[in-house]
């Protein structure tokens, strides 16, 4: 490294502590006095609710605004281990960027959990969902474990079966409020107002999350015995963040309407993230938060997978949003 070289690399952590400190102290719309309305209903940030017994839990997120996306260094190591790198290429994942604030100016509710197996088969009894999953997932062995509890997340689904079920949920409350969320959404949905890797911090652990431990052996990942190799039902582990939101690391992959790009929009509100994908009818569609089937830096809040629209397997799931009315 050159003297230049070094004196950016410390300028660069210099400002990136500033721009976090200032982010940590700067004032926030405040919640406290915050009211939302539903149907006749008013409620407040963090309340819990259900629009119909069939319905999933919704938790009402509060207003205000975070930073979107991670640093290149965040991913480096997972990086460097799935890729080989390039002389002068750095490692990490350049998708992730950049870090930009965004501000969340339309009030919504996001499910407290990944949509449910008694959930989806609801919708496929009354005719609103037409795809059958399959709860199998099949273990190295050639065997299935059958994850078939109806408290389990429902798996093997497509981003066009997701949105089957957001229209049945619609019908069923009578207006056009439910949809996938936005990855901007989801992403500051996850953080629960942090700045780490996940919401619980920069490290996690089995009882926090449903992820894959893997070693390195002779050159290629094995994976540790202890994994649990499928996905676990939604209320089980120390799992929920500070919004009492759960599995939004590990679990399942989940659908978000978002379309994949190279590097981030870097829209200053959700409401422009939601119009810039609203109107697309094709595309690779962005997937959240990790999996079972993979290590925890996939997990991370502001990691960007990606999924065909008619993609269906046993590590994609979803939940959904519910957009409501500020209070008068």
């Amino acid at each position: 490294m050159t003297l230049a070289e070094s004196h950016f690399t410390i300028l660069r952590s210099c400002l990136g502590a500033f721009l976090v400190t200032l982010l940590l102290t700067a004032p926030n719309p405040s919640t406290a006095d915050t009211h939302f309305t539903i149907g006749e209903r008013t409620v407040s940030p963090l309340d819990v609710f259900r629009d119909c017994e069939e319905c999933p839990e919704m938790i009402v997120l509060p207003m205000g605004s975070f930073v979107m996306g991670a640093p290149l260094e965040q991913s480096a190591d997972i990086h460097a281990l799935m890729y080989k790198s390039e002389p002068g290429v750095p490692h990490g994942f350049a998708h992730e960027g950049p870090e930009h604030e965004v501000e969340i100016d339309i009030p919504i509710a996001m499910g407290r959990n990944e949509i449910t197996r008694a959930e989806w088969l609801a919708c496929v009894t009354e005719g609103g969902c037409s795809h059958d999953p399959d709860p199998r997932v099949l273990q190295r062995d050639g065997t299935y474990l059958v994850a078939d509890d109806p408290r389990h997340p429902v798996m093997d689904i497509s981003y066009l079966d997701a949105l089957e079920y957001v229209a049945w949920l619609n019908r069923k409350v009578g207006a056009e409020v439910y949809r996938l969320p936005t990855e901007a959404e989801w992403e500051y949905a996850a953080r629960a107002g942090t700045l780490t890797k996940f919401a619980q911090g920069d490290t996690l652990t089995r009882e926090q999350a449903n992820f894959a431990v893997m070693h390195l052996k002779g050159g290629r990942a094995v994976p540790d015995s202890n994994n649990r190799n499928m996905p676990v039902t939604v209320d089980e582990l120390d799992a929920a963040n500070a919004w009492g939101l759960r599995h939004m690391a590990g679990n399942l992959f989940e659908q978000t309407m978002s379309c994949r790009s190279d590097r981030h929009l870097a829209l200053p509100t959700s409401s422009a993230y939601l119009d810039a994908f609203r109107q697309i009818s094709s595309c690779h569609r962005v997937v959240k938060g990790g999996s079972f089937l993979f290590v925890a830096d996939i997990a991370r809040a502001a990691h960007r997978g990606s999924s065909r629209e008619g993609s269906t397997g046993s590590a994609n799931g979803f939940r959904v949003v519910r957009e409501m009315k500020g209070a008068d």
